[in-house]
């Protein structure tokens, strides 16, 4: 009877070192797949997003002769401070400065009062119709500004309140559809037991709102305080519409002020530097309270 044998694998030098080569291969490629690459498309779209903003900077420091050179300087010769300045007395720069600060700030009081009261009434108390009123009001995030401008005018038109701040104003203290959104999300995520615990020991609904669910709920009023502020901030088609008079224009307005110098020898260097006096703020803004701003739309009140 015949007998077979079978012949032992070999491993020789190059095999012993060839599997080794391809793990660190792998894991290298790996590893870039996993953290540099996504990194690299993150610097990429973050300069994309930048490059407005420094486009805008360097026309602001460049002098009127750099303006008319072809093709233009990526950064300033000379540094011309003094625009910034020069683009202030093109327009009542300090005055629209007032008058639209007031306007935020009174947007910002109203938001975070008004929105998490109704964001409470309809997520946590229970009442008949809750939801299908909520959605409702939801819907009215989809309904076009230019839609209503006739209606809104002609309303405020007949209240007598055009040419003052109020039809600016008073609308955010009776709540923003998306904000109540945002902020219903965040008090479904609050335990009832919270509330449970609190009613057991006699307190009412607005003893919990105010002592139990606002503590909880500051960095979602954080981000309800930003957007309201960078809606009141940046809003040009509001102003424009209900305000008539120089004296209560915003900063928005005043931009127009550089085309109704000289339509035909527009200086882009002074515009530019009071766009960026405008944008600086906002981007401060965001710069300073950012953790607040992502942690509000992002993290749970109770982990």
């Amino acid at each position: 009877m015949a007998t077979t044998t079978t012949e032992p694998r070999r491993t020789g030098t190059y095999d012993n070192l060839e599997h080794p080569r391809l793990a660190t291969r792998r894991k290298v490629v790996r590893r870039f797949g996993e953290r540099v690459l996504p990194r690299i498309i993150l610097v990429v779209m973050c300069a994309l997003f930048i490059l407005p903003f420094y486009w805008m900077a360097t026309l602001a420091l460049k002098s009127n002769e750099e303006l008319a050179i072809y093709p233009p300087t990526l950064w300033p010769q000379d540094l011309v401070w003094s625009n910034f300045k020069d683009a202030t007395e093109v327009f009542p720069f300090w005055r629209f400065l007032g008058n639209t600060a007031s306007i935020t700030f009174l947007t910002i009081l109203g938001s975070v009062i008004s929105c998490p009261i109704i964001a409470y009434g309809f997520s946590r108390i229970d009442w008949p119709g809750r939801d299908k009123i909520f959605m409702i009001v939801l819907a009215t995030v989809f309904i076009p500004f230019p839609v209503l401008i006739v209606a809104l005018f002609r309303i405020w038109a007949e209240l007598g309140l055009i040419d003052t701040y109020w039809p600016l104003v008073l609308p955010r203290f009776f709540g923003t559809a998306f904000w109540i959104f945002l902020m219903r999300q965040f008090f479904m995520q609050i335990s009832r037991d919270l509330s449970d615990a609190a009613k057991l020991d006699g307190a009412n609904e607005f003893q919990i709102f105010r002592q139990i669910i606002m503590p909880q709920s500051l960095p979602a009023v954080g981000v309800v305080a930003i957007f309201a502020a960078l809606a009141a901030w940046n809003d040009f088609i509001g102003p424009l519409i209900f305000l008539q008079t120089e004296a209560s224009y915003t900063l928005a307005i005043g931009l127009t002020f550089f085309q109704a110098q000289d339509a035909y020898d527009i200086k882009y260097n002074l515009l530019m530097a009071a766009s960026t006096l405008i944008v600086l703020p906002v981007v401060l803004l965001f710069l300073l309270f950012q953790r607040s701003f992502i942690s509000g739309l992002s993290i749970g009140s109770i982990k």
